[in-house]
């Protein structure tokens, strides 16, 4: 599934060849030379995940993730640290700022999508192409099909990523406003009570099969899936 990437890195050769690789993989590139320039993208838009060069002028990429990771706003999303520095001690530094992951110059394309993957997979599920089953309630994102017991159920696209980023993430509560950023998107102005009308009709959708009951409502906090009963 394509992700919104953002590319720190102020090598321009470099930066074109991640760029170049990254969208003939699918993803969408933001492209930053600077900690403050890449500050200010993410202002106006939350990427889905961030290649963050070590070594940048000014602000260098350990400031700018220790800023990632000291505000609410953006503490969640994923970083990989590009850099030359291959000293145990450098890796340890960039993964105790908060990196998710460390890739040493040179590296291939093919390594890099493979890192990228692997941190989706484990910090932003609902971005991979990857199949999802809870309770005989099968998600393919690829084929953008909701089915259960051979039957394809009829589901809208909100409810669609709706319901993909429920069961990635299944168990946990989340309230209206993190629905709204990670489903709707950041900077999106829509009304909270508008994450409500979709979870019914997600739950109406959901009625045929005998799953509308995972998606629960968790008083006062939000909503939770769930294949325990309440």
């Amino acid at each position: 599934m394509a992700a919104n990437i953002l590319v720190i890195e102020d090598e321009p050769a470099i930066q074109e060849l991640i760029a170049f690789n990254l969208e003939q993989a699918g993803h969408h590139v933001m492209r930053a030379d600077t900690g403050e320039r890449a500050l200010s993208l993410v202002k106006n838009a939350l990427p889905d995940l961030i290649l963050l060069d070590w070594m940048l002028p000014g602000q260098s990429g350990i400031e700018f993730a220790r800023k990632m990771r000291g505000d609410e706003r953006t503490r969640t999303i994923p970083i990989i640290m590009l850099t030359a520095r291959s000293d145990e001690q450098d890796m340890i530094t960039g993964l105790e700022t908060g990196a998710d992951d460390y890739i040493t110059k040179p590296f291939s394309p093919r390594e890099l999508l493979a890192r990228i993957k692997a941190v989706l997979r484990r910090r932003a599920p609902q971005m991979t192409d990857d199949q999802v089953e809870v309770r005989g309630l099968k998600l393919d994102p690829q084929t953008h099909r909701v089915s259960s017991s051979g039957k394809t159920l009829d589901l809208g696209p909100t409810e669609f990523r709706l319901l993909h980023y429920f069961m990635t993430h299944a168990e946990r509560v989340h309230s209206r406003t993190q629905l709204l950023d990670q489903v709707w998107g950041d900077h999106v102005f829509v009304e909270e009570r508008t994450v409500d009308v979709h979870i019914r009709r997600l739950r109406s959708a959901l009625e045929p099969s005998g799953h509308a009951d995972l998606i629960q409502t968790v008083r006062g906090a939000g909503y939770r899936f769930s294949a325990q009963l309440n």
